[in-house]
């Protein structure tokens, strides 16, 4: 990527519905130049997609805990299977496998703690796979809405 290309991912991370023609003039390119590097960057992958950030209260998900997770016994297809299973839950947000003493941790948003509480002794608890979970409250949560660029500049 060069600096152009920076400069498109940065503005799209923030506004992702800017006109193609503010953010030509952003970044100093002619609309139709502009237009064909974002085609680029996603054929390439660097932009893997285009998203609506919702408000998880407006979907009654006001609690939000980690919940991290050990499965036995380990082999790829329980792992796999687990995975999908957790992806499929309607509380699970995301979910991260991990090296070291858990598999994988659950960002998981509920209603309230009871509900909290009954997604962990209904979905979780119940699972043969699962030896082990536990599960935090999460007081706060922020995210960058753009990231920084740290691979070297191209030519």
């Amino acid at each position: 990527m060069d600096r152009t290309d920076r400069l498109i991912v940065e503005a799209l991370q923030r506004d992702a519905r800017i006109p193609m023609r503010d953010l030509a003039e952003l970044v100093g390119a002619a609309p139709s130049t502009c237009s064909e590097r974002v085609r680029r960057l996603e054929a390439r992958g660097l932009i893997t997609g285009f998203h609506a950030a919702v408000d998880r209260h407006a979907l009654g998900r006001a609690v939000e805990a980690m919940v991290f997770v050990q499965v036995r016994p380990l082999s790829r297809q329980l792992i796999d299977q687990f995975h999908a299973d957790a992806l499929a839950m309607p509380e699970v947000i995301a979910i991260f496998g991990l090296a070291g003493g858990d598999d994988f941790l659950l960002h998981v948003g509920v209603r309230d703690v009871p509900a909290l509480h009954a997604f962990l002794v209904d979905s979780l608890s119940n699972r043969r796979e699962i030896v082990q979970f536990r599960s935090s409250i999460v007081y706060r949560h922020d995210h960058k809405k753009a990231l920084e660029d740290l691979t070297p500049i191209d030519g």
